[in-house]
C-alpha cells in the first residue's frame, strides 16, 4: 500500500472518529470525502460502515439512558428495512451525482439553520414520519454508510435536547450500520484488500473517538446544536467538492 494512501486513510479515520465521538454521528460524512480520493466507492463505503460501528461501540453506553425506546423503535425498524435496499444500489448509483446531491442537502439545511438561528419544534407526523426518515436513513446507510444525516436533521427539526437527540440518532446509527456491515459482508465486500485498509483505519478511529467523547462532555445544549450544524455544513462542502 502506498504511503500517501496510508496517510489519507489514517487521517480520514482520525477525523471521522473524533466527529463521531463528539456528535454521535459523522464518521462517513467526514471520512468519506477523504477516502474517496484514494479508494473506490464500494470499498470506501464499507470502511465507513466498519469504522462507524466501532466508534459507536465505544460511546453508546454513555448516552444509552437518554434513548426513548418508544420513540426510537419505528425509526429503527424502518431503517433496518432500508439497509438491503441501499446495499443493492451500491453498484447502480453514480458516485459523483450521489455525493453532490447529499452535499447540497446538507449545505442547504445547515446554512438555513445556522444563519437563521432557527430552533424549530415540529409536532406533526408522529411515528409514521419517524419511520419514513428511518427508512431513508437505512437506504443511505447501506449505500454509503451515511445513515446519520437524515435522522440528525429530523431530530434537530423536532427540537430535542442534546442528550435526547444524541441518544436517538446514535442508537439508530449503531443499529443500522451494524446491519449494513453484515449485508456488506454477505455481499462479498469484505476482501483481503479491505482488511488491509481496515488495519490502517481502526487505530485512527479509536483514538479520534476517544478524543471526541472527551470534548462532548464539555458542550452545552446550544453549543452541541451549533457543532452538529457546523459539521453538517463542512461535510456538505467536502462532498460537493469531491464530486467536482
Amino acid at each position: 500500500m502506498l504511503t500517501g494512501t496510508v496517510l489519507m486513510i489514517l487521517a480520514g479515520a482520525l477525523a471521522g472518529g473524533f466527529v463521531s465521538g463528539l456528535a454521535g454521528f459523522g464518521t462517513g460524512l467526514v471520512a468519506l470525502g477523504v477516502w474517496l480520493m484514494v479508494v473506490e466507492p464500494a470499498m470506501a463505503a464499507t470502511l465507513v460502515v466498519l469504522c462507524s460501528v466501532v466508534a459507536h461501540l465505544l460511546t453508546i453506553r454513555s448516552v444509552w439512558q437518554a434513548v426513548d425506546r418508544a420513540r426510537i423503535w419505528p425509526m429503527l425498524a424502518a431503517g433496518l428495512a432500508g439497509v438491503p435496499v441501499g446495499t443493492l444500489l451500491l453498484g447502480q448509483v453514480d458516485p459523483q451525482a450521489f455525493r453532490a446531491g447529499i452535499g447540497v442537502l446538507l449545505l442547504g439545511f445547515s446554512g438555513f439553520m445556522l444563519l437563521g438561528r432557527y430552533r424549530p419544534r415540529l409536532r406533526w407526523g408522529g411515528r409514521g414520519a419517524d419511520a419514513v426518515v428511518g427508512f431513508c436513513g437505512g437506504v443511505l446507510g447501506g449505500l454509503a454508510g451515511l445513515s446519520g444525516p437524515l435522522p440528525t436533521i429530523w431530530a434537530t427539526l423536532r427540537g430535542w435536547g442534546k442528550d435526547e437527540r444524541r441518544g436517538v440518532f446514535q442508537a439508530f446509527n449503531f443499529t443500522v450500520l451494524a446491519a449494513a456491515l453484515a449485508w456488506h459482508a454477505a455481499s462479498g465486500l469484505i476482501t483481503r484488500d479491505f482488511a488491509a485498509l481496515a488495519l490502517v483505519a481502526l487505530p485512527g478511529t479509536l483514538l479520534g473517538t476517544w478524543l471526541g467523547a472527551l470534548a462532548y462532555r464539555r458542550l452545552s445544549d446550544q453549543h452541541f446544536h451549533e457543532v452538529v450544524l457546523g459539521l453538517l455544513a463542512l461535510s456538505g462542502i467536502s462532498l460537493v467538492a469531491s464530486s467536482l
